[in-house]
């Protein structure tokens, strides 16, 4: 019998984190050998989060320490901008990095400092990295020692728009995504802006036009879906729920194409496809919650050369730890669906 995969999740003290422990700790082809959390060291796993409780003989331990824990499969959980300062330490131990942070998402260091205002001290390895959305990139995930998991309004947008730009049925010159981020989105540690009372009974855009730093991973993906230039003009907005996203995308037709067109081309993209479902109706959050499924559709506007696009998925499942996992699936030789919520 195949020996278990060896696992290390770096910064498990987040929603990620523990999302990806207990998905790896119920994987039957998985062994956990290390947990990290740096301002947690010391602690076990269920005194920071008491709903896994019988995790209390698992120590939170430093980065450092879970290094040399001779994992097989490392995931980074870390923020961006600490996590490029560790990949490089991890890869020379041989271990696989499923980076879920945006650190190795963009290609280039000139785009990574334009978007998220830092500069990349491992550049080199940005040109190595495979781009971690498992439904266009499975061959290239396969073989790959340094996967960069999408982000999630980057997921639900490409997910919607690349086969229709690939198709040529929709124009890439300009693309309008209004996207609702349940407030898991903003992450765990808690601001002003996503306290209790300032989320409740309220919903608010943030970041709109070209100033979100997903926009250039939208962009970037995009373009190369469509084969030129696509500009994206993004709204995102924070609604009072935990979790879920929805885009609505909003784009020029490039001919006088049907809704039934829109869709068939979907559906020839992805009715091989277990985790993304092409639906008739209008995809809700609801559908896909604590799932790694995915649904989209389209609408032809009547009367007007455009189409409206809409995708829904699970921001912390499909959209960060279910998605990690599958990439791990296909990067270790597993069925690719083995422990996905579905």
């Amino acid at each position: 019998m195949k020996r278990p995969v060896k696992v290390t999740i770096l910064g498990a003290s987040g929603y990620t984190g523990i999302g990806l422990y207990r998905l790896c700790e119920a994987h039957p082809g998985v062994e956990i050998v290390a947990v990290s959390a740096e301002r947690h060291a010391g602690k076990s796993l269920a005194e920071v989060f008491p709903q896994v409780s019988h995790a209390a003989d698992v120590m939170l331990v430093p980065i450092d320490e879970a290094i040399e824990a001779g994992a097989d499969v490392t995931f980074m959980c870390l923020p961006h901008g600490t996590t490029m300062n560790v990949v490089p330490r991890v890869i020379e131990t041989g271990s696989t990095v499923i980076d879920l942070s945006a650190d190795f998402r963009m290609d280039t260091p000139e785009s990574y400092h334009r978007w998220y205002d830092l500069d990349h001290v491992a550049p080199e390895y940005l040109s190595t990295k495979v781009y971690g959305l498992a439904e266009f990139n499975r061959d290239a995930i396969a073989g790959a020692k340094l996967i960069a998991v999408p982000g999630c309004y980057p997921t639900s947008v490409q997910i919607g728009l690349a086969p229709l730009l690939k198709a040529g049925l929709i124009k890439p010159d300009v693309v309008i995504v209004d996207s609702k981020s349940g407030v898991s989105g903003a992450g765990r540690n808690p601001s002003q802006k996503t306290h209790f009372v300032e989320t409740n009974e309220n919903f608010r855009p943030y970041k709109v036009g070209r100033e979100h730093r997903h926009v250039g991973e939208m962009e970037q993906e995009l373009t190369r879906a469509a084969g030129t230039d696509t500009c994206v003009i993004f709204s995102p907005h924070l609604v009072p729920m935990n979790q879920g996203i929805l885009s609505s995308m909003y784009v020029d037709l490039a001919g006088d194409y049907s809704t039934d067109d829109l869709l068939a081309c979907l559906h020839q993209a992805y009715d091989a496809e277990r985790c993304i479902r092409v639906t008739d109706h209008l995809p809700e959050t609801a559908f896909v919650r604590d799932t790694n499924y995915v649904d989209v559709s389209a609408r032809v506007i009547e009367g007007t050369g455009k189409a409206a696009v809409f995708c829904a998925i699970d921001n912390l499942v499909k959209g960060a730890y279910g998605q990690a996992l599958q990439c791990m699936n296909i990067a270790c030789g597993f069925d690719e669906y083995e422990g996905l919520p579905l």
